[in-house]
């Protein structure tokens, strides 16, 4: 399994490439369920660190596709 650090910065880059790319979507990004923590102090751990990364890569590829079908 990846570190919490190389997670961390695939996260960074894929949201700056939202940001730059399609600030469009950057409002979604603060929306997302896995952003939202249920607890005070939620453990953060390379799995949802990974689930988030994999629920924004997934809302990029979506709407890129989605774009490329208009």
């Amino acid at each position: 399994m990846k570190t919490e650090k190389k997670i961390n910065n695939k996260i960074l880059k894929i949201t700056l490439i939202i940001k730059e790319k399609y600030p469009e979507l950057s409002k979604y990004i603060m929306e997302m369920p896995v952003t939202i923590p249920i607890s005070e102090n939620p453990e953060i751990n390379c799995k949802i660190l990974q689930d988030y990364y994999n629920s924004l890569e997934d809302m990029l590829d979506n709407y890129i596709e989605n774009q490329v079908l208009k």
